[in-house]
């Protein structure tokens, strides 16, 4: 009876080293993808404007003293257009307006350029690249949405098969570890 639960503990061994290295033969380039995108994501504020421009400051933190969102909004796409280039999309994705720093960033929807204006004066504070944009929509799988114009369901099935990957390799692999330790401790 013991040398037929050894058999049947060892043929679950090897099905799990079987879905384990399946898996991961399988998945290995979109881990790594994730692995690389994770980590830049994690360093974007602390790469000195590389990844993501640092937010400026304006000269006024008084809302009062600020120019109309929409006189505002007018300018950052007239130096968008003049620093950067006509031809990009003024669409905006979203407009984030920090207080606390008299700024308001304007952050475009197809492309991966932001525009920084002083609230108080409308001054341009800065305009760069958000490369960290580009690599989240890598990270996520979102930028094939973007490509294909499928509205969010590859990146909606690409994070839930990468969440369960992640879990399968979490349980394949604590197993993997476990069983052994299990088996002998039954048989010592």
């Amino acid at each position: 009876m013991g040398d037929s639960k050894r058999r049947q503990e060892a043929k679950l061994l090897r099905a799990v080293r079987k879905v384990h290295r399946t898996t991961g033969i399988l998945l290995f380039v979109f881990f790594a993808i994730i692995a690389i995108s994770g980590t830049l994501l994690g360093w974007k504020k602390h790469s000195g404007d590389l990844l993501l421009p640092q937010s400026r400051k304006g000269t006024s933190t008084v809302l009062s003293e600020w120019l109309p969102l929409d006189s505002l909004h007018v300018l950052a796409n007239s130096y968008l257009a003049s620093e950067v280039s006509p031809r990009l999309s003024t669409e905006i994705n979203r407009i984030d307006v920090r207080q606390s720093k008299g700024m308001v960033k304007f952050v475009y929807d197809e492309h991966y350029y932001g525009v920084q204006l002083d609230g108080a004066t409308g001054d341009l504070l800065h305009i760069g690249n958000r490369r960290s944009d580009l690599i989240e929509n890598i990270h996520d799988g979102s930028i094939i949405d973007h490509y294909l114009g499928t509205k969010g369901w590859i990146k909606l099935i690409y994070t839930s098969l990468m969440g369960l990957a992640l879990f399968t390799f979490t349980v394949t692999g604590f197993w993997l570890w476990y069983g052994p330790k299990r088996m002998r401790r039954r048989n010592a």
